[in-house]
């Protein structure tokens, strides 16, 4: 197992620092506070190619790795972008338009896949329902087949980029009498009639990340906008774990990065009692507590993306472990930080109360940290 980075991917990585501490960075706090999706923002990340960055070039993307995808990420968050665009830009590529490249036939792929990866389109996935959370198989919208459509009823809840969305990745149940096995995927473009989404939902972080229901009244879509066959969604949806353990999991690693380095630098630059607080033992243990963290946390990750490009079977054992402590470890770290700063880590201006609220989803979004250790003593 080689877990060092080419001279092209760690001089990618940098680029993608400088491009988002250029063009992303300065417009956080603008939107971060009136709680707005940054459009412009995510369109230059299309422009960039982070946005289609695993796509092949024939389908507007550049054919990278898995790796070069997850540095790319982990570079946002080390830049300094804020949790809301980096959840977006992971549920648009990695949930909504990598399952449409792998499950669509050639022509949905070169409908959608070039208008997602340039940020032309915004996608989403509707799967998480008010009664059908970590328990997918409990969810309660159906598809019925009538003739050569297809008729959707039922909602979904806590849909990223649900009200800003062009098009959406939907499950839904075509055999209720089934359990997992009767769940099947759909494409549903917005603007089809009985489709909507309800208003942004308001949250303690990821204020930029535009959040929704999904509703679906007798929605009619036609017959050819099943993604595979029937009774295959709960394996797509599966499939995207490998994503949120590796590719989804990196901005947050990266803001850990980000915030490590503000936390460095006032430990230097913040007196009191005659020296810097980087003097005093309880900061440093706090520092290096957060530096031991996140090297852990990182290993895990690309550890999980090496075996993604290395075409191993995803281990679900392994990818729960990667999850629940990537997503535990942000806590003590960011609460950490805020300590350090002190009353400055509970203003706005100094970034750390934005990484603080943004890192508390890592626990919750993509299965939460209970889900993780019941599949992992499971699995054992």
């Amino acid at each position: 197992m080689d877990f060092s980075f080419t001279k092209e991917q760690l001089m990618f990585k940098e680029e993608v620092i400088r491009f988002a501490k250029k063009e992303i960075v300065p417009r956080v706090a603008e939107h971060e506070l009136a709680c707005t999706f940054d459009f412009e923002a995510f369109r230059k990340m299309g422009e960039f190619g982070i946005l289609g960055l695993h796509f092949p070039e024939e389908l507007g993307g550049q054919g990278a790795d898995v790796i070069t995808t997850v540095l790319a990420g982990e570079a946002l968050g080390e830049a300094g972008v804020d949790g809301g665009l980096t959840l977006a830009y992971g549920a648009h590529t990695f949930l909504c338009a990598d399952t449409l490249f792998r499950h669509g036939t050639d022509a949905q792929r070169k409908k959608y896949i070039p208008k997602l990866a340039s940020g032309q389109w915004i996608g989403c996935m509707g799967l998480t329902e008010p009664g059908a959370g970590s328990d997918v198989a409990s969810m309660k919208t159906e598809a019925v087949k009538k003739g050569d459509t297809y008729v959707l009823n039922g909602s979904k809840i806590f849909i990223t980029n649900g009200p800003i969305a062009d098009v959406a990745v939907v499950y839904a149940k075509t055999d209720p009498s089934q359990q997992h096995a009767g769940i099947s995927a759909f494409v549903v473009e917005k603007g089809t009639p009985g489709f909507s989404s309800g208003e942004p939902l308001k949250k303690m972080g990821v204020h930029t990340s535009q959040t929704s229901e999904l509703f679906f009244n007798d929605c009619t879509i036609p017959a050819q906008n099943l993604l595979g066959q029937e009774g295959m969604g709960f394996q797509m949806a599966m499939e995207t774990v490998e994503w949120d353990r590796s590719a989804l999991l990196a901005p947050f690693i990266g803001s850990g990065s980000y915030l490590l380095k503000k936390c460095v630098r006032y430990a230097k630059e913040r007196v009191q009692f005659g020296r810097p607080i980087g003097h005093f033992q309880a900061t440093k243990h706090k520092i290096a507590d957060i530096k031991i963290m996140l090297e852990a946390g990182r290993s895990l990750v690309y550890r999980i993306a090496w075996c993604k490009d290395s075409g191993k079977p995803l281990n679900h054992l392994e990818a729960a472990v990667a999850k629940l402590f990537a997503g535990d470890w942000t806590l003590q770290p960011m609460n950490d930080a805020m300590l350090i700063f002190g009353g400055y880590g509970y203003c706005h201006e100094y970034d750390v109360e934005r990484c603080f609220r943004d890192g508390r989803l890592a626990p919750i979004g993509g299965g939460t940290s209970d889900i993780q250790k019941m599949i992992i003593s499971r699995l054992m």
